[in-house]
């Protein structure tokens, strides 16, 4: 019930291979917005919008968690949550305030100065009055089918609803230090009527409260295929009548131009809620609006129609899989046509940005700002050490000895994954899975003398390092008569030069509640794009300070890969930041 632990992903549970609702709903509106935005990484300025709707959804489920005391009416129960709704919505206003200070890149016209807290209370107003019609509907049933339960003290699903009081579920328990020795309960626990008795208003709120993502548990509470390539995070299941309705809570209106993508994400969720085996079948999907309080409803899918999207979506996650490699191209050329639909788009569909620049819209096209426009239209010139992005060494095959194996233990991202090593004459070379699952059979391998065919070359902590995947294989090498690349030959460093693209920041807890920080900025060198992270201690002042436009030239990066395209690392000891001044003189950082 309806979270989970990644059968194949890592803690934080969130693979660029794996498909979701929200990576389906972009792919179907727009295969290369997906490939940009999703799979190559690139962002667009932050604005309010996208922080207004993750901390008014936080609120509202802090407004549901609370457990009334008696109350004599619908109006009462009304006037008492418009409180709690008031208090939650200054919170929520803090918050969001505080993440968008953090944001290094904003829309030039967004000023935090312009939201107000009334408008966040009434949105969490509404959505508390479309919580009530489920209460008022639930009274209306004298508590429904699980009321009994509920006063004997049983709670009638595998994982009940988050409540304030209540211990929370966390889907890695063992992970949580002293988990059963907080103290979660409150000063006034909740009191359940005897059975037999008519239903009380404030057990109907108990007994009417859905399930939705606890905001005391920091671990993630996703849904996840049990062949690991899907995953999905609810925001609200709704239950009390013994029905199953899936509920995706949304800022807006419906008339907005995302608004077409909520029957598909629905769809998306309630197929894998179907294939994680979860508790009932999904009978009713609904989407609730908080800025216009509307409820907008669908019939689930048939068990034909469940059926008929095991192919379509395995077949969508297939071709995001395939789709790029390397380095990426960008602008494309509006008119060029290839299988990987990496050609720019009109820009019509929601979304669209770096999807639609090509070479025929370079002067409006995007989200770049002037300074970026401006040097995207003169070009990049690349001056010695440095390399193009498209000469960085890519596939290789390596020969030697497999002499140990390990795993599945945690990478640089903190999932796990396979390993081995392999030895040729006195060197040695670890191998590893680019990601979880990507490579499951890195142990099966019957032959001790092998050739690694079309590995990634990498290095970690300044270690070469080989990264596997669906495009690597395993041969004996009494089966290949190629030369193949000498461990210390391999490139595992790079020197490159671009202007900054897009530039974002993210930060957590890991499934131990250790923090955990990454930024990411993309460069371009005039024809492609790569992702250069940094992590912790690797995150300069300067580099939180870049803004799109900026030249940066990277000396000794360290090369991976990501979802088999090149993401460069930033080591802390070993790389070198120099930015070009306009007399083209660089200074060292």
């Amino acid at each position: 019930m309806p979270v989970g632990v990644p059968p194949k992903g890592g803690p934080l549970g969130r693979s660029r291979s794996r498909l979701s609702a929200s990576g389906l709903t972009t792919y179907l509106r727009c295969p290369r917005q997906w490939y940009l935005t999703r799979k190559v990484g690139l962002s667009s300025p932050s604005s309010i919008g996208q922080v207004t709707g993750i901390v008014i959804e936080d609120a509202l489920c802090r407004v549901m968690m609370h457990r009334p005391g008696p109350m004599e009416s619908l109006d009462s129960l009304r006037t008492w949550a418009y409180e709690l709704s008031q208090h939650e919505a200054q919170t929520a206003w803090e918050e969001g305030e505080e993440v968008w200070n953090r944001r290094l890149w904003k829309r030039d016209d967004s000023d935090w100065s312009t939201v107000e807290v009334d408008d966040y209370c009434q949105k969490i107003r509404n959505g508390v009055d479309l919580f009530l019609e489920e209460v008022e509907a639930c009274f209306n049933e004298n508590g429904g089918p699980y009321v009994d339960a509920y006063r004997s003290g049983t709670i009638p699903f595998k994982v009940p609803s988050p409540a304030w009081g209540e211990v929370p579920q966390f889907p890695v328990p063992e992970k949580v230090r002293s988990l059963q020795a907080r103290d979660w309960s409150v000063d006034h626990p909740f009191i359940w009527q005897s059975k037999g008795e008519n239903i009380h208003w404030n057990e109907a709120w108990e007994i009417a409260r859905p399930w939705f993502k606890d905001p005391r548990v920091h671990q993630p509470q996703r849904m996840f295929h049990p062949d690991g390539w899907a995953a999905g995070e609810l925001d609200l299941v709704v239950r009390w009548d013994g029905n199953i309705r899936l509920v995706d809570i949304k800022s807006g209106h419906s008339g907005s131009s995302f608004s077409e993508s909520l029957q598909h994400q629905l769809r998306f969720y309630a197929w894998l809620w179907s294939r994680t085996n979860e508790e009932g079948t999904v009978q009713k999907m609904e989407g609730w609006y908080l800025s216009s309080k509307e409820r907008i409803d669908y019939i689930a899918p048939s068990e034909k129609e469940l059926t008929s999207m095991d192919e379509e979506f395995f077949r969508i996650n297939q071709e995001m899989r395939e789709m790029g490699e390397g380095a990426s191209m960008i602008p494309a050329n509006p008119s060029q046509n290839n299988a990987d639909h990496l050609h720019a788009c009109s820009g019509e569909a929601a979304g669209c940005g770096w999807c639609s620049v090509s070479t025929e819209n370079l002067e409006t096209a995007g989200p770049m700002n002037d300074a970026t426009r401006q040097t995207m239209m003169q070009g990049v010139e690349i001056q010695s050490p440095c390399m193009p992005f498209s000469n960085i060494p890519s596939r290789v095959d390596v020969a030697g000895d497999l002499i140990a194996q390990w795993g599945p233990m945690p990478n640089h991202f903190n999932e796990p994954v396979l390993g081995a090593m392999l030895k040729a004459g006195e060197a040695t070379i670890a191998i590893e899975e680019a990601e979880p699952g990507s490579f499951s059979h890195l142990h099966e391998s019957e032959e001790t003398k092998v050739v690694i065919k079309n590995a990634l070359p990498g290095v970690w902590r300044d270690q070469p390092r080989l990264y596997v995947d669906a495009e690597s294989t395993i041969v004996p090498q009494s089966q290949i008569d190629i030369p193949s690349t000498r461990i210390g030959l391999l490139r595992t460093r790079a020197n490159v030069e671009g202007i900054v693209l897009s530039i974002r920041q993210q930060s957590g807890k890991r499934l131990d509640e250790r923090p955990w920080s990454m930024l990411a900025f993309h460069l371009w060198d005039g024809s492609h794009v790569v992702e250069v992270v940094a992590f912790g201690s690797a995150i300069s002042e300067r580099i939180l300070n870049l803004q799109p436009g900026e030249k940066i030239r990277l000396i000794g990066a360290e090369l991976g890969w990501r979802a088999g395209l090149v993401q460069l690392r930033i080591d802390v000891r070993k790389t070198r930041i120099e930015l070009p001044s306009p007399s083209f003189a660089s200074k060292s950082i």
